[in-house]
């Protein structure tokens, strides 16, 4: 994949359609033999390669290929690209692993969260080339939905303001995740490492940095550069955003235990 800037946004297909699809209700139990192509097997090849090769090289006659069938024989099973999409992502959200966390305390239920979140963009980078904020309803995405608002369920917080922490928890994951992604991305593109790129422009930047002008860029870039081999680490990165984060949920989830349970007018 090239690239991660978004190029496709889930949702568009017919409402009626993709919900169809992705609950599987207009699929007809067969008899005897199976037949050779199935929804579940064209999603799987379009979510190879999607993997392989990143969205922008998605297509009904792409994925076609891959499967060796002729590209309008999957009509019979996904009515579009659109359609196609939002059972690849709903597909990908059942992935997660889901564990009884009832027993943690709510922090280390939210990062574990985070890092399930983290592993999923990591396996699937193409989920960063789709905007969803017109997500698809299906059902591993209520269910991803409704186990991730359990991390919160108990410590006090309104409906409104679970979804909203949960919602900032993965938001900041996405982020993270785009940072890591264009690193390695970067790197296996232009077949040069972070340090070998800083290596290469060091001369340059002695003949016309100016410590006195810019004395933070060069102090904090220098020891930044030389702890992490480059300009950043995402591993780190993603560690210490992710503390800072709890940090002020907690402060949030204090303040909200403080509150009168019937306030006043």
């Amino acid at each position: 994949m090239r690239e991660v800037s978004v190029v496709e946004y889930s949702g568009s297909g017919d409402p009626a359609r993709s919900l169809a699809l992705l609950w599987r209700t207009a699929e007809k139990p067969s008899r005897g033999k199976k037949p050779a192509l199935t929804v579940d097997r064209i999603v799987r090849a379009a979510i190879d390669l999607a993997d392989r090769e990143g969205l922008a090289v998605l297509s009904m006659r792409k994925v076609a290929d891959q499967l060796g069938v002729g590209t309008m024989s999957l009509y019979t099973h996904v009515p579009g690209k659109g359609e196609l999409l939002d059972v690849m992502l709903d597909t990908v959200y059942g992935e997660t692993d889901r564990p009884d966390l009832a027993a943690r305390p709510w922090r280390e239920r939210l990062e574990f969260l985070a890092r399930e979140n983290l592993a999923l963009y990591s396996r699937h980078p193409w989920l960063l080339q789709v905007a969803t904020t017109r997500p698809p309803l299906g059902p591993n995405l209520i269910a991803k939905y409704d186990y991730e608002l359990r991390a919160v369920a108990d410590v006090g917080l309104s409906e409104i303001e679970m979804d909203a922490v949960l919602t900032l928890v993965l938001q900041y994951v996405h982020g993270a995740a785009r940072v890591s992604v264009e690193k390695t991305q970067a790197e296996r593109e232009t077949g040069m490492t972070d340090n070998d790129w800083w290596v290469a422009h060091q001369p340059f930047l002695a003949q016309i940095g100016d410590t006195e002008k810019y004395p933070l860029a060069t102090s904090v870039g220098a020891a930044a550069g030389a702890a992490f081999d480059g300009t950043i680490d995402p591993g780190f990165a993603f560690e210490f955003g992710l503390g800072r984060l709890l940090d002020g949920i907690e402060v949030f989830v204090s303040r909200s235990a403080d509150r009168p349970s019937h306030p006043g007018p």
